[in-house]
């Protein structure tokens, strides 16, 4: 048997080029027969009866694999690895590592025993085995990568490969990671013998490393290899010992960059890799040298791979070896001028990391802190990193900085400072990350030692305050003797000096200080020591003060800009700045109130996505941890107030628009039955106690709540009718107007309007006219007042009786005829307003518009009693006119109603008459009982059926007609119509100003026409001219906005007849007074996006409020073209339009103009109609009179993405060179 003669270069030159080309002459005959047929070695008896007597010949003779035929076997085995069975290729695995051990072993026998002559043939073995353990291992890897993508569908992406997996497969293929381990583990025996002495070269050496570390890099590329932390851990085993101990750190270093290149998977296990290998094994060498090469590399700006890898690796390395990396960290640096922003990212991270790792050390010196500066120092600089993720990341830094046991007070404040910048950020991620920071850094803030954590201004101002005047207290005064009495002398002529001592001294013999002066003295000096420490304590303490202001200032100016990010497109900016404000409740920062306010607005996000849903949940939440979950050392008892007057103070000084939206978010939270019963009865005790005196706020606030809540349950106001009567509607409503009106508003919840009505499990029977709660309600509205509140509280009452009553149109004609009485009856059976106003209230209880209770009185002397029976006549007549509008609009409301009650009645008989039929058809029993027991259950309602019959006959488009009719003709033109008498005197107060001059009445006339209008088309189109005019001339702004709702309104009831004097309404966008104008622009935005007025060229009009010095009315106009460029390319339709009309506005300036422009263009995004609007601006150069005209035409050509040459040579030649010719 001839051995073979190996040479391993020769070997590896032949593998690495071609495995396959590697000659095997001496392989076993067998195998030599499937060379050409490599299928025939899936059969295992073929492959074993070759396989077993090499096993059998290894076990005996290690030696034996130096045989030609045994060495060309398992060479000629390798080859077609491919189709071996799993089950052969780890006969051959074993075969191969068990070999190797065994050499290992008797190696390190024969190098204790000193057996030197064996040497070469011990160095021929490793050799062979470890050329063969390279090669097994390749196909091991080839086969299971193999495995892996065939499996990857059923086993799903990323799931590691474990033992669970063997023998899975049909092929019997084998979890091979045992058997990986086992080779590991004996390629670390291997590495820890004394090889110098066997491989006496290093060339040698090195070439027999090689043979161990390549397969363990080919290990590493397979992700799933990694992911199993015990082959990870043998691998890094053998890598660590192979540069510890054999040479092996500059192949490491080319090996391990390159991986870092092209294996993204492998970025954070080389970093624990480097971490091992200085820790365990003490080499921290590799790492440094790995460092330097990476922050000498360039990187292509294209490249996102490598950045990428090399970014995760830097970053972990500074979290698992920050000592490591401070070392070479100013080489690193330079990396923050690369053009891949991954890097520059990685790098904020690093510093971040060090940052933390030097707050962790022991060492204090001058160096220390140094580093410290200049790691915030380049932290700071990154704020204004050109990438958004790099400024990101900056903040995400600091925000884990902040969480640390140092607080750097300084650097803190510097962090809010730029973190309030970076609120204005263009990017949403950034400003998120802001808003993070600034909570994060209230919640860590650094001035809790002397009063808390409280960051009340008020507190802290008053502190401040306390202990300057305690400094100003000790300081002794400026004109004192002896005060800086070296400085003082500085200024005198020294020539003086000199002379006066001369003469002087010879006279002045210091005399010797007796016992008591030496005492005095000491006691002085003690004092003076006292008070200089104490100085000296309270100006740090001021320090510290004024620091922690110049903190709460910052926070302050940031609750303004995140108060406007509640409004951002982006629902995770919206949730971080609801947690935000959330923060600052918990540490009562004054500000935070006012953003908690303005959170109740996003109850309205349209919730049909999860980022919807997800912003009112989140508020919802924060609104429960806010008010509605009290301490846990409360009883339930205490709990249940402490919610209730929780839940009252929502309600102090909140707007309408505030009240609307809490309204929504209590009921939503009520329907989720968040508000526990016991919480509703402590409301209800807050609002009837009559025993003790309560605050107005508090009783009103109650009320306020309870009929919110009642939105979704209506069972709660339904219970307490009888504490309303006694208390909204008893005295302490008459005595405030507010608690009557919020009162009313609790009763309509009595029966749900709206969308709701559908339900008729919410519905509860009407009241008849005669029930206490009517009677109370028609009352309310004649209490004498001359307040303005009594408005609300009419307009509410009369709500609350269509609500309630089954016929409120006839308990409101009472109301009108009494009123009618008292107002046109002999003034002697009228009681005066002014000798009944208000019983009960005084100046000091008028709360809330009461201070306005009698008009013109505070400025003027004692009205003469003409003037005043003046004043009371036209306050009494404007409170009629006031009702009857309002009834007119309710009448109409309860028409619809009854129309659609009688469509739904009519429906639901005609279903149960065809159900009737089909029992009847099914039955012939006798029915004449049963319908006889149905006539006496029900003869009202057939009565009330043949009513509506007769009425409106038997269809419902009869009954529609009806209606319609009586809503055209009967309300204000029918010869018995209470309301019809009243429209010929409206347009008259109307229409004769001057002779009724006084305001309220013009107020309450106006809108009582303007709601006479929206009954009858008849009536609208008589008196539209009238209107018109008040509506353009009347001096009164509250009149001039009642007649652009109206307008807006009759623009929907009779869209023909308003169509027409549009005009009219855009005029009122010029108005000079900003409410009427802001008026004007919500009706129009209504309008138009409603689809209910067609749009004519005066949208330029609108255009204009985009630039309006009213920021709610420049934030409108923006609402309404973001609004209207969704619908049917409007805003490019209409721009030519806009743009003649704002090009010939010479009162506009130019920059106004270019920006209304560039906000309009940005909504033109396709491509054709950039090219078609260039041309026809274009169309215009020529056109231009003067070059300002010219160069605005210009400027919306260059904001065009037109890509017309002629159109940019035209513009670049400029305004001369267009001119045609005199």
């Amino acid at each position: 048997m001839d051995n073979i003669t190996f040479d391993i270069n020769d070997a590896l030159k032949h593998y690495m080029s071609d495995p396959a080309s590697i000659p095997t002459p001496e392989a076993d005959g067998a195998l030599v027969d499937c060379e050409n047929d490599p299928e025939s070695l899936t059969d295992n008896g073929i492959v074993n009866s070759v396989l077993n007597p090499i096993v059998d010949a290894v076990a005996n003779n290690l030696d034996a694999i130096t045989r030609s035929h045994v060495f060309d076997s398992l060479q000629f085995l390798l080859k077609y690895t491919s189709f071996l069975s799993a089950h052969a290729l780890s006969k051959m695995f074993d075969l191969i590592t068990s070999g190797l051990a065994a050499e290992a072993d008797a190696i390190h026998h024969d190098l204790e025993s000193d057996e030197q002559e064996l040497v070469a043939h011990h160095k021929q073995l490793l050799e062979i085995y470890g050329f063969l353990l390279q090669w097994t291992i390749a196909a091991v890897e080839t086969k299971a990568a193999e495995k892996s993508s065939a499996t990857l569908s059923t086993r799903g992406r990323g799931k590691p490969k474990g033992k669970k997996d063997a023998g899975a497969n049909k092929d019997g293929s084998w979890d091979s990671s045992t058997q990986l381990e086992t080779a590991l583990n004996t390629m670390c025996k291997v590495l820890r013998l004394k090889l110098g002495k066997i491989f006496l070269t290093t060339s040698e050496r090195d070439t027999f490393i090689g043979l161990l570390t390549r397969p363990v890099y080919m290990i590493l590329e397979s992700e799933q290899r990694v992911k199993n932390t015990s082959i990870r851990m043998h691998t890094f085993k053998v890598l660590c010992i192979a540069v510890k101990h054999h040479g092996h750190g500059y192949a490491a270093q080319i090996s391990i960059v390159q991986n870092l290149t092209y294996f993204e998977h492998l970025a954070e296990p080389m970093a624990e890799f480097l971490h091992i290998l200085a820790e365990q094994y003490d080499y921290p060498q590799l790492a440094d040298e790995i460092l330097r090469e990476l922050s000498n590399r360039e990187f292509n700006g294209n490249d996102t791979r490598g950045p990428k890898s090399v970014s995760s690796f830097m970053v972990k390395l500074s979290e698992l070896a920050p000592r490591l990396v401070i070392k070479q960290v100013t080489l690193l640096a330079k990396q923050l001028d690369s053009e891949s922003y991954t890097l520059r990212s990685a790098l904020i991270e690093v510093f971040g990391n060090m940052l933390a790792h030097l707050t962790k050390s022991d060492e204090r010196g001058e160096n220390h802190k140094s580093q410290m500066n200049a790691f915030f120092d380049v932290l700071e600089e990154r704020f204004l990193d050109i990438n958004p993720y790099c400024r990101c990341r900056t903040i995400q830094v600091y925000v884990k900085l902040c969480e640390l046991d140092q607080k750097f007070p300084k650097r803190r404040q510097k962090a809010a400072e730029l973190a309030c910048r970076s609120l204005e950020d263009k990017s949403s991620h950034v400003r998120r990350n802001a808003v993070k920071l600034l909570g994060t850094l209230i919640r860590t803030h650094p001035f809790t030692a002397l009063h808390g954590a409280q960051l009340a201004r008020k507190d802290w101002q008053e502190r401040l305050d306390k202990v300057e005047a305690e400094l100003n207290a000790l300081k002794p005064p400026v004109d004192a003797p002896g005060l800086d009495g070296d400085q003082g002398n500085t200024t005198v002529d020294q020539a003086l000096l000199d002379d006066v001592t001369q003469i002087e001294s010879p006279r002045k013999q210091p005399a010797e200080m007796t016992d008591e002066e030496k005492l005095a003295a000491i006691q002085k000096a003690q004092e003076e020591a006292a008070t200089s420490e104490a100085i000296e304590k309270l100006t740090l303490t001021k320090r510290y003060y004024s620091e922690a202001l110049k903190f709460i200032d910052v926070l302050h100016e940031s609750t303004g800009m995140i108060c406007q990010l509640l409004g951002s497109k982006n629902k995770s900016e919206v949730i971080e700045a609801m947690d935000y404000f959330e923060i600052g409740d918990a540490y009562n920062i004054e500000q935070n109130k006012l953003g908690i306010r303005r959170m109740l607005k996003l109850i309205w996000t349209k919730g049909n996505s999860d980022e919807g849903k997800g912003v009112q949940t989140h508020l919802i939440d924060c609104y429960r941890r806010l008010f509605f979950e009290a301490p846990d050392t409360f009883s339930p008892n205490d709990a249940a107030n402490y919610i209730a007057r929780n839940m009252i103070s929502l309600t102090f000084g909140a707007t309408p628009a505030e009240l609307t939206s809490l309204e929504q978010l209590l009921s939503t939270m009520m329907k989720g039955g968040m508000i526990p019963d016991i919480v509703i009865a402590k409301l209800w005790q807050v609002y009837g106690v009559q025993k003790r005196e309560i605050s107005r706020t508090q009783r009103r606030g109650a009320i306020i709540v309870l009929g919110m809540l009642a939105t979704a349950n209506p069972e709660i106001v339904v219970g307490e009718m009888e504490t309303m009567l006694r208390t909204g509607l008893g005295q302490h409503g008459r005595d405030d107007l507010q608690l009557a009106k919020y009162t009313c508003v609790a009763l309509r919840r009595f029966n749900p309007s709206g969308r709701q009505v559908k339900e008729p499990t919410l519905q509860f029977s009407r009241l008849p006219n005669e029930h206490a709660v009517l009677v109370r309600l028609a009352a309310i509205t004649e209490v004498p007042t001359e307040s303005k509140e009594w408005y609300g509280v009419a307009e509410q009452a009369i709500n609350a009786i269509y609500a309630i009553s089954r016929h409120p149109d006839v308990l409101c004609s009472e109301i009108i005829r009494r009123r009618t009485k008292a107002v046109f009856s002999p003034s002697s059976s009228r009681p005066s307003s002014r000798d009944s106003v208000r019983p009960g209230s005084s100046p000091a209880d008028e709360e809330e518009g009461g201070d306005a209770a009698v008009v013109g009185q505070s400025q003027q002397p004692p009205a003469s009693p003409v003037k005043r029976q003046k004043k009371d006549n036209a306050v009494a007549l404007s409170q009629l006119l006031f009702i009857v509008g309002h009834v007119a609009i309710k009448q109409i409301v309860h028409l619809e109603l009854c129309e659609l009650n009688f469509k739904r009645r009519k429906q639901e008989k005609e279903k149960s008459d065809q159900a009737a039929k089909e029992r009847a058809s099914l039955s012939a029993a006798p029915t004449s009982r049963k319908s006889s027991a149905q006539a006496k259950e029900k003869p009202k309602e057939e009565d009330e059926g043949d009513e509506l019959d007769l009425i409106g006959g038997t269809t419902e488009d009869d009954f529609t007609e009806a209606m319609a009719h009586i809503r055209e003709r009967e309300l204000l033109y029918g010869p018995t119509s209470l309301l019809a008498m009243f429209g010929p005197m409206v347009s008259e107060i109307c229409a004769n100003n001057t002779t009724y001059k006084d305001r309220e009445l013009q107020q309450a006339a106006t809108l009582c026409l303007a709601k006479l209008m929206c009954v009858s088309s008849e009536y609208c189109e008589a008196h539209l001219p009238l209107l018109i005019t008040i509506m353009e001339r009347s001096t009164d702004a509250t009149v001039r906005s009642n007649a652009v709702i109206a307008l807006g309104d009759m623009a929907v009831c009779f869209n023909h007849l308003i169509d027409e004097n549009t005009d009219f309404l855009y005029r009122r966008l010029a108005d000079p007074e900003p409410s009427v104008k802001r008026t004007c622009l919500m009706t129009l935005t209504f309008l138009i996006l409603a689809g209910q007025v067609k749009v004519k060229g005066q949208l330029g009009e609108m255009a204009k409020c985009l630039e309006d010095d009213d920021k709610r009315i420049a934030d409108l106009a923006r609402m309404f073209f973001t609004e209207l460029s969704t619908k049917d390319n409007a805003v490019y339709n209409h721009f030519v339009d806009m743009f003649s009309l704002l090009l010939a506005d010479q009162s506009m300036d130019n920059e106004s103009f270019r920006r209304i422009v560039r906000f309009l263009l940005g909504f033109v995004e396709k491509d054709k109609h950039a090219k078609q609007l260039a041309e026809k601006l274009a169309a215009r150069l020529s056109r231009c009179d003067n070059e300002r005209d010219w160069n605005d035409v210009a400027f919306a050509l260059g904001l065009l993405q037109h890509k017309n040459e002629d159109i940019a040579k035209v513009v670049s030649e400029g305004f001369r060179m267009v001119q045609a010719p005199a």
